[in-house]
C-alpha cells in the first residue's frame, strides 16, 4: 500500500525534516510551499493525509482548510495543523474549521509519527 501524504510548508529545514521522517516510515511524501495554490496540489496529489502550516506565503492555512473542507472530494481528508503560534485562539478557529489535529511548532518526531499514524487509522475506519 503506498501512503502518500501532501506536506504544504514553507520553511526549508522543517520540510526536510518531515520528509525524512515520514520517508522512513515508508510514506511517500510530496511538498508545496506556497499557500496561494495549495487546494489544487491536493487536488492533484490526492494523498492520504495533509500536513498544512497556519502560515504560509499567499494565503492562509486557515483559509486553505476551510476550501478543503466545503468540498466534497476533500472534506474529510485528515489534516494535521502545524503552527509556530500556540495560542488558544489559534487551535479553537482551526477546530472550528475542522483540522483534524493540531500541532504547535516545535515537536517532536514522535509526535509527528503518531499524529500521522493516528489520523490515518481514523480515516480508514470512517
Amino acid at each position: 500500500m503506498d501512503r502518500k501524504v501532501l506536506l504544504i510548508e514553507d520553511e526549508p529545514n522543517i520540510i526536510e525534516a518531515i520528509r525524512f521522517l515520514l520517508a522512513r516510515d515508508g510514506w511517500s511524501v510530496e511538498t508545496h510551499s506556497n499557500g496561494v495554490d495549495a487546494v489544487e496540489a491536493v487536488r492533484d496529489h490526492a494523498p492520504d493525509l495533509v500536513i498544512l502550516d497556519l502560515m504560509l506565503p499567499g494565503r492562509s492555512g486557515m483559509e486553505i482548510l476551510r476550501d478543503l473542507r466545503a468540498d466534497s472530494a476533500t472534506s474529510r481528508l485528515p489534516v494535521l495543523m502545524l503552527t509556530a503560534r500556540g495560542q488558544s485562539r489559534d487551535r479553537d478557529m482551526a477546530e472550528k474549521a475542522g483540522v483534524s489535529r493540531f500541532m504547535t511548532k516545535p515537536f517532536s518526531n514522535v509526535e509527528v509519527m503518531t499524529a500521522v499514524r493516528d489520523l490515518v487509522a481514523q480515516a480508514s475506519r470512517q
